[in-house]
């Protein structure tokens, strides 16, 4: 992974074969990025991808193998605990035109990812909320 910064914008680069939320984690962790906002493009070859099913407070994932063009990624970086915490969500075109998406899991670069990160002063924590079992903004 690659990773420059731009006044308040990190701009990531994945490599081949790394996994794209691990690379996006690392390089807010090297960064001290305690809040900010996600959006990227590029190419992937394994995506996970979920949906959270309220009512039964648990993620539901689906595993897509094969040339994919990750066509939107976004998502924000805040903290739990003070530690990074992603919130991802992906849209990824398969080869026949249909496109899946969902909560990010874990994505695995074929080609490359080209990912910005928007730094916002400041730091924003996230609590359990026991309704809907979500990790929420702590405002």
């Amino acid at each position: 992974m690659k990773c420059k910064r731009f006044g308040d914008t990190l701009v990531v680069r994945p490599d081949r074969g790394e996994e794209l939320v691990t690379e996006i984690k690392d390089a807010c962790e090297q960064e001290k990025v305690k809040l900010g906002s996600i959006v990227g493009i590029g190419a992937v070859s394994h995506a996970v991808i979920g949906l959270y099913k309220v009512a039964e407070q648990k993620y539901c994932s689906n595993t897509f193998d094969g040339e994919m063009e990750l066509t939107s990624l976004t998502g924000n970086v805040t903290e739990v605990d003070g530690k990074v915490y992603l919130h991802l969500h992906a849209n990824f075109a398969m080869s026949d035109g249909r496109v899946v998406g969902g909560h990010l899991n874990e994505a695995v670069i074929s080609g490359t990812g080209e990912i910005f990160i928007h730094i916002l002063n400041g730091s924003m924590g996230r609590y359990r909320d026991a309704e809907t079992g979500l990790n929420v903004f702590d405002l």
